[in-house]
């Protein structure tokens, strides 16, 4: 992950979209007013029969992955092992990846058929590469284990919609591997929304750890870092707001609505999910805040025994929440477009 952006989104989501497009949950700040929204209710769907019940995480099976891929992800070698790592795993899982190259880099690509051939796609995809002389556990070890707890638990459950899984590769090096998959049209078809996991195993509970920019236009929700950011762009805030988390046993979510698919805020478009945002397609960031939270970022510290494993469990199963109303949920709606689409040449960290 290549990012100061949650200074940015922090400042300019108060000042462009208002304070009350901030959702914090469960809301802490008596300052911090969330404004209405719609939710569904997943106990009650899942009474009328009208939601499958969300599967467990197995935080041993999701840290042994981040302990399989306890490794620099940066030369060809050391990413080919990554995919040899990622392959094998999914054909474990029962599923049938595909390789998908691109000048300088190979993503791969899974998919499991819904049920119903109207209902719709949703991705989710995490990076597997890292920048020189870090192991990358949790830039980005961290979301590649999420997807790959997804793939063993999704595979056998049937669903309305399509599942598909992505491995991005080059992420670190300009997001070429999202770059290239989304310019192959082909795996825009049907795609109602996509989720992207972008470190989400780092939390610290010591107060003034979680770091904000400087005249923050409101009072910070915590100074603690326990919590998940969930970052996506207002044209499609019912993906966003599926995130949404209230219960008090998994880590308070705090979701980030961004106006003009980050135009007036570059920072934010600095991880998997923008390409999506520049092709009109619904995505969603998830992250723990890399540098304003952790001191491992980009470090050869950023090894598994400093994840915090209650906390990357826990944001694990509201990963596993989601997915499961995304899956089983009526069509996403968007929102009209308030800008034209940038060229993917703003892409370019």
């Amino acid at each position: 992950m290549k990012k100061w952006w949650l200074v940015l989104v922090l400042v300019t989501a108060v000042a462009v979209v208002g304070g009350s497009a901030l959702f914090w949950h469960p809301p802490q700040v008596a300052n911090l007013q969330p404004a209405p929204i719609t939710k569904v209710d997943n106990d009650d769907l899942a009474a009328s029969g009208q939601l499958i019940k969300s599967p467990n995480v197995d935080a041993k099976k999701l840290f042994a992955h981040v302990q399989a891929l306890n490794y620099e992800r940066y030369t060809e070698a050391e990413r080919d092992r990554a995919r040899n790592y990622l392959t094998r795993s999914l054909k474990k899982f029962g599923w049938s990846p595909t390789l998908q190259s691109f000048e300088g880099g190979i993503n791969i690509f899974a998919q499991r058929q819904g049920t119903d051939p109207q209902a719709g796609v949703i991705l989710v995809a995490a990076h597997y590469d890292t920048v020189v002389n870090s192991p990358g556990a949790d830039d980005n070890a961290s979301g590649v284990a999420v997807v790959l707890e997804i793939a063993r638990l999704f595979n056998s459950i049937p669903t309305p919609r399509t599942l598909q899984l992505a491995f991005f590769d080059q992420e670190e090096l300009g997001l070429r591997g999202s770059i290239a998959f989304t310019t192959n049209k082909a795996h825009l078809e049907n795609l109602d929304g996509v989720v992207v996991l972008d470190m989400v195993g780092f939390a610290c509970y010591t107060p003034g750890c979680q770091k904000y920019p400087a005249g923050l236009a409101i009072a910070p929700p915590t100074d603690k870092g326990d919590f998940l950011a969930v970052v996506g762009d207002t044209e499609h805030l019912p993906l966003l707001n599926t995130f949404q988390n209230e219960e008090k046993s998994l880590p308070p979510v705090l979701t980030l609505p961004i106006p003009l698919k980050g135009m007036l805020m570059p920072d934010t478009l600095r991880s998997d999910h923008a390409p999506f945002w520049y092709q009109g397609i619904g995505a969603v960031l998830l992250t723990d805040t890399a540098n304003l939270r952790t001191p491992h970022y980009h470090q050869p510290s950023d090894i598994p025994v400093n994840i915090k494993r209650s906390f990357f469990t826990g944001v694990a199963q509201i990963v596993i929440n989601a997915t499961t109303k995304l899956l089983d949920s009526t069509v996403l709606e968007t929102q009209p477009s308030l800008s034209p689409s940038p060229s993917s040449s703003n892409l370019e960290p």
